[in-house]
C-alpha cells in the first residue's frame, strides 16, 4: 500500500531555514503529482507547493514563491521542500500529498489521494 512520510519539521527563528522532506513508498508508477500542503489552527488546509514527478514542472502558492524549493530525488521517490527566509505566517503544520495524475487545481487537497501525517513547523519573530 502506498505510504508518505513527512520529516524535517522544527522551530526556527524568523529570516531561518529548514527543509522537509517527504518520502513515498509502494508506489507502482513512476510519475506523479507530490505537493506540500500546510494548515494553521482556524484555517483551511493550502497548497504550498507542488512538483510533477518525472516531468519536473513546479508550482508554487504566491505566498512562498522566492523563498520555497520543490525539488525531488533521482529517484523519484522522495521530494523536499526547502523553505528559506522563514517568516512568522510560515507557522504551520506541513503536510506532504501524493496523487497519480497532476491536475490545474493541484492546490486543491480533494485532488490527492494520499496523504502523510504531517510535520510542524514553527517560526519565532
Amino acid at each position: 500500500q502506498v505510504q508518505v512520510v513527512e520529516s524535517g519539521g522544527g522551530s526556527v527563528q524568523a529570516g531561518g531555514s529548514l527543509r522537509l522532506s517527504c518520502a513515498a513508498s509502494g508506489v507502482t508508477y513512476s510519475s506523479k503529482c507530490m505537493a506540500w500542503f500546510r494548515q494553521s489552527p482556524g484555517k483551511e488546509r493550502e497548497g504550498v507547493a507542488m512538483i510533477n514527478v518525472g516531468g519536473g514542472s513546479t508550482y508554487y502558492a504566491d505566498s512562498v514563491k522566492g523563498r520555497f524549493t520543490i525539488s525531488q530525488d533521482n529517484a523519484k521517490t522522495t521530494v523536499y521542500l526547502q523553505m528559506n527566509s522563514l517568516k512568522p505566517e510560515d507557522t504551520a503544520m506541513y503536510y506532504c500529498a501524493l496523487a497519480r495524475w497532476c491536475s490545474g487545481t493541484w492546490y486543491v487537497p480533494i485532488a490527492y489521494r494520499y496523504w502523510g501525517q504531517g510535520t510542524q513547523v514553527t517560526v519565532s519573530s
